[in-house]
């Protein structure tokens, strides 16, 4: 089993704009994924940040993008297997936390699921099959 990796992902109104700031704003250095025109990630020693418009991530949620139910934040703990994604949102349920969705194969081709934690933060507990979201081993 692949070690345990968390990422911040920010929905972002302006993918864009919000690239170039934490890019050349900020010198953060950008990973090169498979779909870059769509989403975007920095690696920050030990954990990832995530830019995705904030519309379409409140849509993967399944929430409503008003504010009502969806801050602009989700937490992300990407798993090495389906398997492993279904064996930590038992463990999450188990723990109390709302199930948001329910593991389900994704539009980008992964599967993945949410919850909501106890104080109301949203995670995504999802498995990439293109690539390993984590630390260079």
């Amino acid at each position: 089993m692949q070690p345990r990796i968390s990422m911040i992902t920010l929905g972002v109104k302006d993918l864009k704009r919000a690239v170039s700031f934490y890019k050349d704003g900020l010198g953060l250095p950008r990973l090169s994924t498979p779909s870059d025109e769509n989403v975007a990630f920095f690696n920050l020693n030990g954990t990832w940040l995530g830019l995705f418009p904030s519309e379409e991530l409140a849509k993967d949620v399944g929430v409503a993008h008003d504010g009502s139910g969806f801050k602009g934040v989700t937490l992300g703990h990407n798993m090495g297997s389906e398997a492993e994604v279904d064996a930590m949102i038992e463990e999450a349920r188990a723990a109390g936390a709302k199930i948001v969705k329910e593991p389900q194969k994704v539009f980008w081709g992964g599967y993945s699921s949410y919850f909501e934690d106890l104080d109301g933060h949203l995670w995504e507990v999802a498995f990439n099959p293109f690539m390993w979201v984590g630390p260079e081993e």
